[in-house]
């Protein structure tokens, strides 16, 4: 599986820890950076994650900034973006298999290495289930749809 992963200025060492776990996995990673602690815009990593999803040059998504909100808020600016932020991994889970997420966000100020794993692999480890989530889903679509 391919991830795309992008973070601003204050995730970058909670990135290379999160990177690194995964590595170890076996997953492929694209990393749309920032790749320094110098003061960047959130949006811009947010927006690169989130086109990439869509564009199917990775499966899968995984956003960080200091609290995980302004960068997912960005990434559902993106038609076909799902993008949920978590700091504990049932809700990760079940933004996969309730709600299709595409993408997981969680903040570097809100959650620590240890526990950043722990979300990015229940997210990862979880499949959308279908059925009555696909219905409700679509929904949420068809309000994108109408913009």
């Amino acid at each position: 599986m391919k991830l795309a992963i992008g973070n601003d200025h204050t995730a970058l060492e909670l990135k290379k820890e999160v990177m690194a776990h995964l590595e170890e996995k076996g997953y492929e990673l694209i990393d749309y950076g920032t790749y320094t602690s110098d003061r960047c815009d959130y949006p811009v990593y947010g927006e690169k994650v989130a086109r990439a999803v869509v564009s199917g040059e990775a499966d899968l998504g995984i956003l960080i900034c200091g609290t995980g909100v302004g960068i997912s808020l960005a990434a559902n600016k993106v038609h076909g973006i799902r993008a949920v932020v978590c700091s504990e991994p049932y809700s990760a889970a079940l933004a996969r298999r309730h709600n299709n997420a595409n993408i997981v966000a969680f903040g570097a100020r809100v959650v620590g290495p240890e526990l950043a794993k722990m979300i990015v692999d229940s997210f990862l480890d979880a499949e959308f289930e279908g059925g009555r989530h696909a219905e409700r889903v679509n929904m949420i679509m068809d309000i994108e749809k109408r913009g």
